[in-house]
């Protein structure tokens, strides 16, 4: 994903260090780069959020609207997925190489909240077969320094724990028509439930039989091939991509899927969160930070 020229010299520097258990940049193969979340950003959207992992840097955005639901699915309400890359925040994303991404990682998000067991929908029905609440997210890349897919699902999640929805009330009827009414007290809203909602965890395979996690850009020069997984709070894994040209080892595979699971589960979150050097939560109520 990265377009980044090394030498074969800095391609074996890096992947020794690797070897030797201590990367470029201090951290060991699990540890994230430095994170930071603030939320309630954009005041005209429903929810906001943006995330910096390392040198990545985006921008999430969400907007409720009603409308009709699908005939196959009268009582959900729909989450629909926009991402733009702009060719601002990286130069391999001008032309169709941003198309291209924008593509997949629309694709990805789509098939991550898929399920009823990640967010249930039927939380945003308001008339069954008549009227439900869509949202609509639109994802914006400011700046890509590697581990893209990761930092977007944490965003997402993000501003979708950030989005408030004005109550909507049913006040009668008027010619087979039903009649609406949105509260403007700022107190009654609806919330999205994403206490089951996952994140992407992606695994760069750099060498033989050795995978990190968080990769940079200059990594991911050195790693032919990375498998990008979503997993549940619970631990669950939901799906999983393959990005680039080459394979893994099914011993490889099989452990790098174990950490993930075994990282992301909640009786063992802090082990997880200790993989980044500092987690910071800036919400629009106040700030939170924990070193870990």
């Amino acid at each position: 994903m990265a377009d980044i020229s090394l030498s074969e010299a800095e391609k074996r520097y890096i992947v020794d260090g690797v070897k030797l258990g201590i990367r470029v940049d201090g951290r060991e193969r699990l540890d994230y780069r430095q994170l930071e979340i603030e939320t309630g950003l954009v005041s005209t959207a429903n929810g906001s959020a943006r995330v910096r992992l390392g040198c990545t840097d985006v921008l999430i955005t969400v907007k409720m609207e009603m409308e009709p639901p699908p005939p196959q699915q009268p009582k959900d309400g729909q989450i629909h997925f926009f991402v733009n890359c702009s060719a601002n925040a990286a130069p391999e994303f001008e032309g169709r190489g941003g198309e291209d991404l924008a593509t997949s990682l629309s694709a990805m998000l789509d098939r991550l909240y898929s399920s009823p067991l990640s967010l249930d929908t039927s939380r945003l029905c308001v008339v069954p077969g008549k009227h439900v609440k869509v949202l609509y997210v639109d994802v914006e890349i400011l700046e890509c320094g590697g581990n893209l897919f990761d930092t977007v699902s944490l965003g997402v999640k993000a501003a979708l724990w950030a989005t408030r929805m004005p109550r909507i009330y049913i006040t009668g009827e008027d010619g087979g028509e039903l009649e609406f009414m949105v509260s403007d007290n700022p107190q009654e809203v609806d919330r999205v439930d994403v206490s089951n909602a996952p994140i992407l965890i992606t695994h760069l395979r750099i060498t033989e039989n050795l995978t990190v996690i968080d990769p940079t850009p200059e990594e991911e020069c050195c790693g032919p091939v990375q498998v990008v997984v979503g997993v549940t709070p619970k631990g669950l894994i939901t799906t999983t991509q393959q990005l680039g040209a080459g394979t893994f080892a099914p011993q490889t595979l099989s452990a790098s899927l174990k950490v993930i699971a075994f990282y992301y589960h909640p009786h063992h979150a802090h082990t997880f969160w200790e993989c980044s050097s500092l987690f910071t939560l800036v919400a629009a109520s106040g700030q939170f930070s924990s070193k870990t």
